[in-house]
Parts: C-alpha cells; sequence; structure tokens
C-alpha cells in the first residue's frame, strides 16, 4: 500500500515509518519543516513538505491522491487553544474530507485514551481546547464514508518498546495508564494489516499481550 503519515516528523511517526518500510508498504511522511526531511528520509519515508494548517481541502485532496490509507499523527504540540483548533479539529477534519474525495479509502486517527464529547476536561485546564479538538475530529471521522480506526494510547512514554498491550474493551475495567510511543507505532502498523478493524476505537496500553494477539482478540 501507499501510506501517507501527516505529522510524518512526530515521535510516534519516526518510529511507525520504518515499521510499515519493512512491511512492504510505501510511505509518504508528510512534514511542515523542510529541515526534518533527513530525519524522515533516515527512516525510510519520502518526505513531503506542506503544512496542512494552511492548506484548503483541495490541496490537501491533491495531496492525498493516489495513497491507500492515511495516518494522522499531527498535532499542534500544546500551543495556543487557537492552534490546538486549527490543526487538531480544523485541519483534521479537511484531511478526511479530503482523503473521501482523493478515494483514499482508509483512516486511522491517533487520538487518546479517554477522548470524546464527555472527557470531562474542566474549561480552565489547559488541556481542554486540546480534548475538545479531539473529540469533534474523532467524531467526524466516525460519521464519514472513510474506513476509519481512532486509536486511544493512554499516557505517552519514551520506554523501549515491550510489543505488548492491554485494551480497553467494555466491561474490562481497564483503565487508562501508560504506553510507550514504540508500542503506539506497532500498534499503528499492525492495524494498518488489519482492516476488519475498520469503525473501531482501541484504547490501549502497555499490557500482558503481544499485540498481534490483543488486536486479533477484537475481530469479529
Amino acid at each position: 500500500m501507499r501510506i501517507a503519515i501527516i505529522g510524518g516528523h512526530g515521535k510516534v511517526a519516526l518510529l511507525l515509518a520504518p515499521l510499515l518500510r519493512e512491511a512492504g508498504h510505501e510511505v509518504d511522511a508528510i512534514i511542515r519543516n523542510p529541515d526534518h526531511a533527513e530525519e524522515v528520509a533516515a527512516g525510510g519515508a519520502l518526505p513531503v513538505v506542506a503544512d496542512v494548517e494552511q492548506l484548503d481541502t483541495d490541496a490537501l485532496t491533491d495531496l492525498l491522491a493516489g495513497h491507500d490509507l492515511v495516518v494522522w499523527s499531527a498535532g499542534a504540540g500544546g500551543g495556543s487553544p487557537e492552534r490546538t483548533y486549527a490543526v487538531d479539529r480544523d485541519a483534521a477534519i479537511r484531511s478526511m474530507e479530503a482523503a473521501t474525495r482523493a478515494g483514499v479509502g482508509r483512516y486511522v486517527m491517533v487520538s487518546y485514551f479517554g477522548a470524546g464529547p464527555d472527557h470531562g476536561v474542566p474549561e480552565d485546564n489547559g488541556f481542554f481546547a486540546y480534548a475538545e479538538a479531539k473529540a469533534a475530529a474523532d467524531e467526524h471521522l466516525r460519521s464519514s464514508s472513510l474506513d476509519w480506526v481512532v486509536l486511544g494510547p493512554s499516557g505517552l512514554t519514551l520506554d523501549p518498546p515491550t510489543g505488548s498491550i492491554e485494551v480497553a474493551t467494555p466491561g474490562s475495567g481497564v483503565e487508562g495508564g501508560t504506553v510507550s510511543r514504540g508500542n503506539v507505532a506497532r500498534v499503528i502498523a499492525a492495524v494498518v494489516e488489519r482492516p476488519e478493524l475498520s469503525g473501531r476505537t482501541i484504547e490501549f496500553n502497555d499490557g500482558p499481550a503481544p499485540v498481534a494477539e490483543a488486536l486479533d482478540a477484537l475481530r469479529g
């Protein structure tokens, strides 16, 4: 497949691209800063310099044309609320509409554990704008015609990846904890190989089950 990673210089994306390349996929890493191109290319992805915050839907459609799957792994990175809404909500939603127009088909959103309209973050909390933006973007994706997966990793760490996770399912009692960015990359790569998981929201922590086993248990 030809895969576009939006936010291709993020910590998760830099770990994801080599996994996708090893699996035989062609990877385009969409980045805002041309200074990051060399590092992205070193991981096996083709750097594509484009500022998704500034591109309209038509331009994003051109950017995504010819791809089979989009991974949204971008974010404003805790900037101002205005920029958070501009990137994490507005640009994300435009990318979904563009993916639909471009005939991409599949879309994997990297969200967070507990995201949703009932996130419970108070308005005076610095995380509020991000929580609101992600809730809106995730809901837009779920209502789209794309074959979507929303991933909800818990608190991100820089720990070495264990390759094992626990997935929160109804009645499991699993609450948000922590997960290494390397494990998040492995989950994304595994979801790419499992189109039958489309239409699922998958929240997860580091845990005892190998990634493949944990995801295969969600089938059906």
